[in-house]
């Protein structure tokens, strides 16, 4: 099962995309998972209500049970479901827990010994204790639940005003080695330009994946997540001429390269061999 979960949080660290399906509509499942996501989610939280949290949650036990295979956003570490939540990270199918509303502390701690987890960062103390957050063993990567976040802030911001929010969860994912983070949702899905644009500035600001509510999102996300082609020709040439240097001051087109440059084009080449991080 170790084994297992290794696999599961590389391909959660990779994943450009996740989709949510609400937990108690279990006839969606299976066509969420054949819907090219790179992670399917089924959400316990906030698409169930409260009455159906049981009987969402054999749903999904049954589902994973018979073979089915999913992250499940579990009911935040407070909720009065969460210790029933939990017990799903003992089924072997289970790809990881998304944990709404995380904040740094002893639970999240015994969370992530369990399962790998997505910590969703939608409060203040979550965006206050982010650097240990990010630094908890088992965490694969932070995402940014922009909704909550908004209201437990009182915040009528814009989306742009949020950016600071986003940079601190970039610099709290590099400098614990965590994969970049996870943008938040995007409302609307019935036009692809509005999620190709967030996702889009998401990226500008280290982010590498975003959560979806519609499979007709997952294309416009997949294509602004990943780099373009003019980024990789850029890339494979300051690979070239870092490699025609060997060792020495490397330059392109008149232009030194200092060394951040060039390792950052290795990067973007070794994503662009599978279009994910």
């Amino acid at each position: 099962m170790m084994m297992m979960k290794s696999a599961y949080a590389a391909n959660i660290a990779a994943a450009r995309h996740f989709l949510f399906v609400p937990g108690n509509r279990p006839e969606r499942f299976d066509k969420a998972a054949a819907s090219g996501a790179d992670v399917v989610v089924i959400d316990l939280e906030d698409a169930v209500p409260a009455p159906a949290k049981a009987q969402a949650r054999d749903d999904v036990r049954r589902w994973l049970e018979a073979g089915g295979s999913a992250m499940v956003r579990i009911n935040a570490i407070d909720a009065p479901w969460f210790a029933e939540d939990l017990a799903l990270a003992h089924i072997a199918t289970l790809q990881g827990l998304m944990v709404p509303k995380a904040e740094a502390g002893d639970a999240i701690i015994d969370v992530a010994r369990l399962s790998p987890v997505v910590a969703l960062v939608e409060t203040a103390r979550g965006v206050t204790g982010i650097d240990a957050l990010a630094a908890v063993p088992g965490i694969v990567r932070l995402a940014f639940g922009t909704i909550d976040f908004t209201l437990d802030c009182d915040l009528t911001a814009s989306d742009r005003q949020l950016d600071p929010v986003r940079l601190a969860m970039t610099i709290a994912s590099t400098a614990a080695g965590i994969a970049a983070p996870i943008d938040g949702v995007t409302v609307r899905f019935d036009d692809p330009l509005p999620v190709e644009m967030a996702a889009r500035a998401a990226r500008s600001m280290g982010f590498r994946a975003k959560l979806c509510i519609h499979p007709a999102q997952l294309s416009p996300v997949a294509a602004a997540m990943t780099a373009s082609e003019e980024e990789l020709e850029r890339a494979s040439r300051i690979v070239a001429a870092d490699r025609a240097a060997s060792g020495s001051a490397v330059s392109l087109d008149g232009e030194m390269i200092d060394r951040p440059i060039v390792a950052r084009a290795y990067r973007l080449l070794a994503e662009g061999a599978d279009g994910r991080p």
